[in-house]
């Protein structure tokens, strides 16, 4: 199993503010209880944070062009990463190069480039982290690898990935660098013996062998095969997991609120609820959905041809999740974001609208680190999270033109 330390504090402000806030269980109303060793959580809907003593996110730079300038232009975001001194890193899929930025936003120095060659990167490459070692990673399944580089952009070295054990489907690192991704089985030509129906959350070494079995998961049933043709299932039930810092893994299946909590031994440890009722995929959202996936589909040169086809691969589900993803966030915090239907939305906005940016909504559950429901934090329109740090969270942010930049929002104390 991965080597597990205490993850990084959250900034004394914060701690010190929560504590005024009556963050204590005398505070709460949810209850805990014991079954057979495990934490049972449940939360009711009241929140603990009262009138204006949540968290609040505040916007303290954003890095991105809209007038073309190539040092600051992205085409597609695909992965962000903040050094130990602060710098942040920016993996573009589309010009397959890693961009550095210095603290306050200013282009430092980029890396990577398109090819096979050492150190760089096939397209599509759609992940960064770093590792132990002050390791950049970059996973690069067009070229059946895994590039490394320093925090310098100096390649070195890669190691392969064996996609016919396994497709690496996600990719995240503990808070002390080890590599942690989820693998899944895909009927690669001439493969032999049945599909495995599970996904393997396994660990790395820095040698890219696979060293451990944390989690087997359900592989998820958006997508699936029939008859030889892929087939789309909107809404359906999908496992989410995050690592929590280095003290194990938060695991869900999104079609009930409940989330749980696995240790380092792979041994579940806490389960979270919280009251929700899930709400009927109605035929305006169903409408509305396929309109704006063809919309996005013509508007990107595919054939009407084409898109008639698409369109008859997509099915939907009868009832929408109950969220649609989380992230741990400071202090060992989880952040659970809503599902937006799109029958929620003006005629204006449905006029823009993008699935698969914004099936998530702008609100997000945070619960502390016992799992005691804190409240409601609202992040900006069209803004995707990517990388919490101890006091901020780094993503994409999307203007009116659909121009990417990367956007960093300080975490801050509301008044107590």
């Amino acid at each position: 199993m991965f080597s597990l330390k205490t993850a990084a504090s959250f900034p004394a402000l914060l701690v010190l503010a929560a504590c005024a806030s009556g963050s204590s269980e005398a505070t709460w109303d949810g209850t805990v209880t014991d079954s057979a060793g495990v934490q049972i959580v449940q939360n009711t809907e009241n929140s603990i944070w009262r009138g204006d003593a949540g968290w609040t996110l505040t916007e303290e730079f954003r890095i991105g062009s809209a007038d073309g300038d190539p040092d600051y232009e992205f085409g597609q975001i695909s992965g962000i990463v903040v050094g130990p001194n602060g710098n942040v890193f920016v993996l573009d899929a589309m010009a397959s190069q890693v961009k550095v930025f210095g603290p306050e936003g200013l282009l430092l120095n980029r890396f990577g480039g398109p090819g096979s060659g050492p150190g760089e990167l096939g397209q599509g490459a759609a992940m960064m982290m770093l590792a132990e070692g002050a390791t950049i990673v970059i996973p690069d399944i067009a070229n059946q690898r895994v590039n490394l580089y320093d925090l310098e952009g100096e390649s070195t070295g890669s190691y392969a990935v064996q996609l016919e054990t396994g497709v690496p489907v996600k990719w995240e690192t503990t808070t002390s660098g080890t590599v942690v991704n989820q693998l899944r089985q895909f009927p690669f030509p001439g493969r032999e013996g049945p599909m495995d129906t599970m996904d393997l959350i396994a660990s790395r070494n820095s040698e890219g062998q696979v060293v451990d079995t944390i989690l087997s998961i359900p592989a998820g049933q958006t997508f699936s095969m029939a008859g030889g043709n892929p087939q789309m299932k909107f809404f359906s039930s999908e496992p989410s997991w995050t690592l929590n810092g280095d003290d194990g893994v938060w695991f869900a299946t999104n079609d009930e609120y409940r989330i749980e909590l696995f240790d380092s031994a792979g041994l579940l440890s806490r389960v979270l609820t919280k009251p929700f009722e899930r709400r009927p995929i109605t035929e305006a959202d169903q409408a509305a959905f396929l309109d704006a996936m063809m919309r996005l589909f013509s508007e990107r040169g595919l054939p009407p041809q084409a898109v008639e086809q698409v369109r008859s691969m997509i099915s939907f589900a009868d009832m929408f999740p109950a969220f649609l993803q989380f992230f741990v966030g400071p202090n060992q915090s989880l952040w659970v974001q809503h599902v937006q239907a799109p029958s929620e939305l003006t005629a204006e906005e449905l006029e823009t609208y993008n699935p698969q940016l914004q099936l998530g909504s702008t609100d997000w559950d945070v619960f502390n680190s016992e799992g005691h429901f804190l409240g409601v934090v609202e992040m900006p329109q069209t803004f995707q999270p990517m990388r919490f740090t101890d006091d901020a969270v780094y993503g994409i942010w999307r203007d009116e033109l659909d121009v990417q930049y990367v956007m960093k929002l300080g975490i801050e104390a509301g008044d107590r």
